[in-house]
């Protein structure tokens, strides 16, 4: 069985963070491991209180499921600080760790801050050279190129900017466009892909990124070359979302019981 690692915050709502990336692990058919960098206090209403875990135990973590379970594929989502993305990106390279995701997780769907004004260049300088893909959002994308990501050229543009950054590919999101359909962008070193989605009206989008950025790191540890782990991740994603179970008073959670599938996104 193939192992999928997962370095991120914990989401006591249980819709998003290691919560989610467990969840879509276990719908792909590999065996996911953990390492905790921060508890959160939050549900479908918000976030209201972090605690970042000590950056000796998240090391520990790190050391423990490296020298046991070495992960065929992983992924990085909340990393809270600048000494926690730094421990991160020493312990990937002093490992290994193929298929890395990086979601650069920095603001929650109700707006709460994750990510340390401060980590965001660290973010940048140590952690997207590393990436196989990096999954920004359109606020994401913005701040990690520094300029405005508002249309889909646009969204090209950073894609191609995040690569020379060192970056294997990148994939910008495009969900908060204001469209009938969604467009997400995977760009390459040698290519670009489109991927569009019918627009579905719903709050149900907490722990949309954490789902995704899983979901690939799934199929990449099944073998899946990556155009085609990003066509199922983003089918599996909408999928969730259109079947949401309509959970809590805010932005609920997506329905993880889904099977995945190939997509029927446009490439």
């Amino acid at each position: 069985m193939n192992i999928a690692l997962t370095i991120a915050g914990s989401d006591s709502g249980g819709g998003a963070g290691i919560q989610a990336d467990l969840k879509t692990f276990h719908q792909f058919g590999v065996f996911g491991t953990s390492v905790l960098v921060a508890l959160t206090a939050q549900n479908t209403l918000g976030v209201t209180a972090v605690h970042a875990i000590p950056t000796e135990t998240v090391e520990a973590q790190i050391d423990a499921v490296a020298t046991d379970l070495a992960p065929d594929a992983f992924k990085t989502g909340m990393l809270a600080t600048a000494e926690l993305v730094n421990a991160v990106a020493h312990a990937i390279e002093k490992y290994g760790f193929p298929n890395y995701v990086l979601d650069p997780v920095m603001v929650a769907t109700s707006g709460d801050r994750l990510l340390a004004v401060d980590a965001e260049r660290t973010v940048r300088e140590q952690l997207v050279p590393l990436a196989t893909v990096v999954t920004p959002n359109l606020d994401e994308a913005s701040i990690l190129v520094d300029e405005a990501v508002d249309s889909v050229t646009r969204m090209v543009a950073a894609g191609r900017a995040l690569v020379q950054m060192g970056a294997n590919a990148a994939l910008v999101k495009g969900g908060h466009l204001e469209e009938d359909q969604t467009v997400d962008v995977l760009v390459t070193k040698d290519a670009v892909h489109h991927f569009e989605h019918p627009r579905i009206d719903t709050t149900s989008t907490h722990g949309t990124g954490c789902t995704l950025s899983s979901a690939i790191a799934a199929c990449l540890a099944s073998s899946k070359e990556l155009t085609i782990a990003v066509t199922d991740a983003l089918d599996f994603v909408h999928r969730a979302i259109a079947s949401a179970p309509g959970l809590g008073a805010g932005h609920g959670p997506l329905n993880h019981f889904v099977q995945p599938g190939r997509s029927t996104g446009s490439v």
